[in-house]
């Protein structure tokens, strides 16, 4: 069986050529071909010697996830549907602005963490992503994205000797990376691991650690073990002032509640590439948008250095719950501002074609009952 190389870091590609009985000097060559040229052909990695590439294409291959469906929003945002196998499919999101690119990336086909406004949650889990499905998706969209902007500009298609997902301009079309799409990044720890250190390898994506986002629900020993293998910056779904309300929403918080996760939000921190944890708060009418909310999270935040991203509420079939009002979202950020916490209002992008925060379903078969035990297991 060959070697999906979209799977392997330096230092497992490393061990690749060792084993191979070739120089170490290779590893850092494909590394380059592959992730930052956007290359699967080993014939057209033209700095490598003939048996190199004859073994290449003997034991290993680049292989992303097939796309299904390829979907663009009116406001730009674009959305793609890759085949995970077995009936699963997984989604990633690209949201273009002025001054970035970001890429909302999956980690898991499905999601065991049932947060009650979260289409994905609602759906059950499947099994974790591997390597190179969470890789695959950033590879596939920043070749996708380049062939859309050659086509644009009326120029040839690029060639592998141009760096992956730049414009025109030179600029790269991803300049940011958000794990959060489906599931949850740090239950899936091993194989998301490899993920983020291609992402930040200057061979591979050369992101810099604070333009990687990991979005977690809150799982602390894993949270401790990211600060000490990988920290990128982090960002916090709180969504509720009090562990009452959290669990209700949150179910995770009845094993890690509120006092034990910002505690690890301040262990974080000690190595953290951002000087603040960002916090999540998705605004959910009558439920945790009153100013008696505002007040008890300013209070609970006291000692965090922090900014709020409140995410105006992404409606989906029969989640039970409302958007908050303009206004009401608008007088909630009012106090945390007053209080002196950076505070920011998510614009909502690509909700028509269901590429919103907390949309995301994809398409799973759900093995959650007998993923019960295994969730218990992780979280222990």
């Amino acid at each position: 069986m060959k070697v999906n190389l979209l799977g392997l870091d330096a230092g497992a590609l490393g061990g690749f050529f060792a084993d191979r009985g070739q120089k170490a000097f290779r590893a850092r060559q494909v590394l380059r071909w592959v992730h930052r040229f956007g290359e699967s052909d080993f014939a057209r990695m033209t700095d490598l010697a003939k048996g190199a590439r004859e073994m290449l294409a003997a034991e290993a291959e680049v292989v992303p996830p097939p796309m299904i469906a390829d979907n663009v929003a009116a406001d730009g945002t674009r959305k793609w549907l890759l085949d995970v196998g077995h009936g699963n499919a997984v989604e990633t999101v690209f949201i273009p602005e002025a001054s970035r690119g970001t890429l909302c990336v999956s980690t898991q086909a499905g999601c065991t963490m049932a947060c009650q406004f979260c289409s994905t949650g609602r759906q059950g889990f499947n099994r974790n992503l591997t390597t190179a499905e969470i890789i695959g998706q950033l590879w596939w969209a920043s070749r996708a994205l380049q062939a859309r902007a050659a086509q644009e500009q009326s120029t040839p298609a690029p060639s592998a000797a141009r760096a992956l997902g730049a414009t025109r301009g030179g600029e790269r079309a991803i300049s940011n990376v958000v794990l959060m799409g489906m599931g949850e990044p740090l239950l899936n720890f091993d194989n998301v691991l490899p993920a983020l250190r291609l992402m930040l390898d200057d061979h591979a994506y050369g992101l810099s650690r604070r333009r990687v986002t990991l979005s977690t629900v809150g799982i602390v020993p894993m949270i401790d073990r990211l600060r000490d293998e990988c920290p990128v910056a982090l960002a916090v779904s709180l969504h509720a002032p009090d562990d009452a309300l959290r669990s209700r929403l949150v179910p995770v918080n009845e094993k890690y509640p509120l006092r034990e996760l910002l505690a690890a939000c301040r262990r974080y921190l000690e190595r953290s590439p951002r000087d603040f944890i960002t916090f999540e708060y998705v605004m959910l009418a009558g439920v945790n948008d009153s100013d008696a909310h505002a007040r008890a999270l300013v209070e609970l935040v006291a000692d965090v250095p922090c900014k709020f991203n409140l995410i105006p509420f992404n409606p989906f079939s029969q989640s039970g719950f409302r958007r908050s009002a303009p206004d009401v979202i608008r007088r909630f950020a009012e106090r945390l501002l007053a209080a002196g916490i950076v505070c920011t209002t998510r614009r909502t992008r690509g909700d028509d074609i269901d590429a919103a925060c907390g949309q995301l379903a994809g398409r799973v078969q759900d093995r959650t009952r007998r993923a019960g035990a295994r969730l218990a297991r992780a979280v222990q």
